[in-house]
């Protein structure tokens, strides 16, 4: 071979293998309008550095680490789900590392920023709460609903929208935050009239604010940032946060055997640095800053979950809890709400019904027997303690990050009997509610 073509030859070898080593890959469920200015902002500040960005939602990510653990070709995990990192800490999939940053304390809101053992760390702060559409609620002459226990009223039925926790971490973390500040059984009564209120359950937690965007429905039950970078581009909406919320951390954590561990460090102290920070509140991403100093430049109005006034009555959410039932939390809410949706529609509009036409009626027999039918929608088919049981939560394998995939074995079991308890509850609920109604 000549001189000239083996120089040419090596040199375009040893150009690839650069260009490998300055790639630096992520995994997250953030859409683009989050990562593409990140991208270009990390590029630019890190010359002949390039990030890859996989696409994957939270719970398929952590999936996809735990499957390809013995080839990781993964740098970092990126995403708003604090328990879905404990999970992957908990299995060794996170490394441990020292990264630099200046200015951000240890907590907001009562609770850590970064892992305490170094294993992810906090770059944004999150809420959960109520999106709406203003036109949309002033054509159907609905009042703005600021708490949960607003969107379980008759009037909202049918302008409701909610992703599902299997397919959305975030979403994930507004169920759970809901069950930990009002209590397992009361906090899945809540879900439940407000599911039987649903128009929709969408399969990735953006399909909510462009249901709410475009006006296909007047709700949606979001992470803040949805509701506020929605505002910012123009949209009719509006977020209020209603008094049973969350100030979690948004996260990203290097994972065990990262092919880039030096860049992916890079890239974390990207994101904590003022600059990272300050592209939190690009109009299309409009994050809550985990640095104070950021809030100096942010919009006129913009949350700041450092003052003493944001969401004073947010719980102190309990990522131990939140972990151990991870899965098992997501596997029921799929069981009683998305995969019977129009079963408990059914029932909780019976319900609304029966309860309108006895209004005023006194009837004490109907009254009974629509007491009863809440009852049934309410029933839960398993106790919070064995919610917490690690042998019982263990079961919960199968994630229906996909919703083609097939469960089996034990979990397909207890699924099973949960369906079985909740097709039945829902029809003799429907049934008692509907006899209610038609009584003189």
């Amino acid at each position: 071979m000549h001189k000239s073509l083996l120089l040419g030859t090596a040199a375009l070898l040893v150009s690839t293998s650069l260009a490998g080593a300055d790639t630096v890959t992520v995994v997250t469920s953030f859409p683009q309008d989050l990562t593409d200015p990140f991208k270009a902002a990390f590029e630019a500040a890190h010359p002949g550095t390039t990030l890859e960005v996989v696409s994957r939602n939270t719970n398929a990510a952590v999936s996809h680490l735990q499957e390809t653990r013995s080839a990781n070709t993964i740098d970092l995990m990126w995403a708003s789900a604090p328990d879905a990192f404990e999970v992957l800490k908990t299995e060794g999939l996170l490394a441990k590392v020292e990264v630099q940053s200046e200015g951000i304390p240890d907590a907001i809101g009562g609770y850590p920023i970064n892992d305490p053992d170094g294993s992810y760390f906090g770059f944004a702060a999150s809420g959960y709460g109520i999106m709406y559409n203003t036109r949309y609620i002033q054509a159907n002459d609905l009042p703005v609903a600021k708490e949960w226990e607003d969107l379980k009223r008759a009037e909202y039925n049918g302008h409701v929208a909610m992703s599902s926790p299997s397919r959305s971490g975030t979403t994930h973390l507004t169920v759970e935050t809901l069950l930990q500040g009002e209590g397992w059984d009361q906090g899945w009564a809540t879900w439940k009239w407000i599911a039987g209120n649903m128009n929709t359950v969408t399969e990735r937690s953006f399909g909510v604010p462009d249901a709410v965007n475009s006006g296909a429905t007047g709700f949606g039950i979001v992470i803040d940032f949805f509701g506020l970078a929605s505002k910012a581009s123009g949209f009719p909406v509006e977020l209020v946060y209603p008094s049973v919320t969350a100030i979690v951390p948004a996260n990203i954590g290097i994972i065990e055997n990262a092919p880039n561990q030096e860049g992916a460090v890079k890239f974390v102290e990207f994101l904590l640095s003022p600059q990272g920070q300050q592209v939190l509140l690009n109009p299309a991403i409009m994050r809550l800053p985990v640095n104070p100093a950021a809030y100096e430049n942010a919009p006129e109005g913009f949350p700041n979950p450092f003052s003493e006034d944001f969401a004073p009555s947010a719980i102190e959410f309990d990522v131990d809890k939140s972990g151990t039932r991870y899965s098992l939390v997501n596997s029921l809410f799929d069981v009683l709400v998305t995969y019977r949706l129009d079963d408990l529609r059914a029932a909780v509009s019976a319900v609304h019904k029966a309860e309108a036409a006895q209004a005023e009626s006194g009837n004490a027999e109907a009254k009974a027997m629509i007491d009863e039918a809440r009852a049934l929608i309410e029933a839960m088919p398993i106790t919070e303690q064995e919610s917490l049981d690690p042998s019982f939560a263990e079961v919960f394998t199968i994630s229906r990050a996909d919703p083609e995939t097939e469960v089996v074995g034990r979990q397909a079991e207890v699924e099973q009997s949960w369906d079985s308890f909740a097709v039945e509850n829902y029809r003799k609920a429907r049934e008692l509610a509907e006899q209610a109604a038609a009584m003189q």
